[in-house]
């Protein structure tokens, strides 16, 4: 039976790709896409990989369909135009062949691999217990592969200095494009006040465990993302103030934090991010604080977009 839902669930995910690829309106691919990520995330959770499932879930099927939407929705004008330029049958049947080429360059790498694979778990399960942490995919993103966490997270920060870089210099202090004019006593209003709390809560719940168990600062800022930005959609409070000095320190704050630690292992450890005997888990969480309202604020503002309306006087 569960040979059997599995390979129902493989079909389905290998048909919701095909159906992205060759969906001609832009929005059905999109919802496939979307739809896509959460079955991704069902085949994490079938393998185990609880933490990659969660991130999944919140990263690849939501926050990254809905900024699509939000492309999307900016290009609909530009669509038709699109349609109409059809590339010739040879451009196609090149495009054709090389992603099928890309295809089987995939699979020879995948069928080429030794049996068994080459591994690293045996060195971080050897080692995890020097990191104090009962997560090891914590262990591995805050003490193996340290530094490419920092890296993410300064990629992410330069992704929304990005994003603000499209926006015309008159409104670099001003406010993102959202602006709800709801009733303060309809549905939506009354559903960010009902899910807003329980969010919050369990979001922190999820950052908290990620030490010890599946979770993290990635999955808790996503999901505190999210009722931020219901709020606003909500019109209970408006977008904020891209120059305000608050919202720039919490931007900065988390790789700061995480650079600072890092540079205290150069002198404690012997080693950038290194951390000393006893310390590393203090250390760690040390960490996932600061980074929590850096990524929260990140992740909400790309969702927002650039800022179009300039402040008030």
């Amino acid at each position: 039976m569960l040979n059997l839902l599995n390979g129902s669930l493989a079909l389905l995910i290998l048909g919701l790709a095909i159906w992205v690829i060759v969906a001609r309106e832009a929005f059905a691919a999109v919802a496939g896409f979307m739809v896509y990520g959460l079955l991704l995330a069902l085949v994490w959770v079938q393998l185990q990989g609880i933490d990659i499932a969660l991130t999944e879930a919140a990263i690849g099927g939501g926050l990254t369909g809905v900024l699509l939407i939000g492309a999307v929705t900016r290009l609909r004008t530009a669509e038709a135009a699109i349609y109409a330029v059809r590339p010739s049958v040879w451009l196609r049947w090149l495009a054709g062949g090389l992603s099928l080429a890309v295809t089987l360059l995939l699979a020879l790498c995948v069928l080429a691999l030794p049996d068994p694979a080459p591994t690293l778990a045996h060195a971080v399960g050897a080692n995890i217990d020097a990191t104090g942490v009962g997560n090891p995919i914590t262990a591995v993103l805050l003490a193996f592969r340290s530094l490419d966490t920092l890296l993410e997270a300064i990629v992410l920060l330069l992704a929304l200095i990005g994003v603000w870089s499209l926006a015309p210099e008159s409104v670099w202090d001003g406010r993102p494009s959202l602006a709800q004019q709801l009733e303060t006593n309809g549905i939506l209003a009354y559903a960010a006040r009902l899910m807003v709390p329980v969010g919050i809560v369990a979001g922190g719940y999820i950052f908290w465990v990620g030490a010890d168990h599946p979770g993290g600062k990635f999955q808790g800022a996503t999901v505190l993302a999210a009722m931020w930005l219901l709020v606003m959609l909500a019109g209970l409070q408006d977008a904020p103030l891209i120059s305000r000095t608050w919202l720039r320190i919490g931007l900065v704050c988390g790789p700061l934090v995480f650079i600072a630690i890092g540079l205290v292992g150069v002198l404690s450890a012997g080693a950038f991010l290194g951390y000393p005997p006893g310390l590393a888990k203090p250390l760690i969480i040390a960490i996932e604080l600061a980074l929590m309202p850096s990524l929260t604020l990140v992740l909400g503002l790309l969702l927002l977009g650039t800022p179009q309306r300039k402040a008030c006087p």
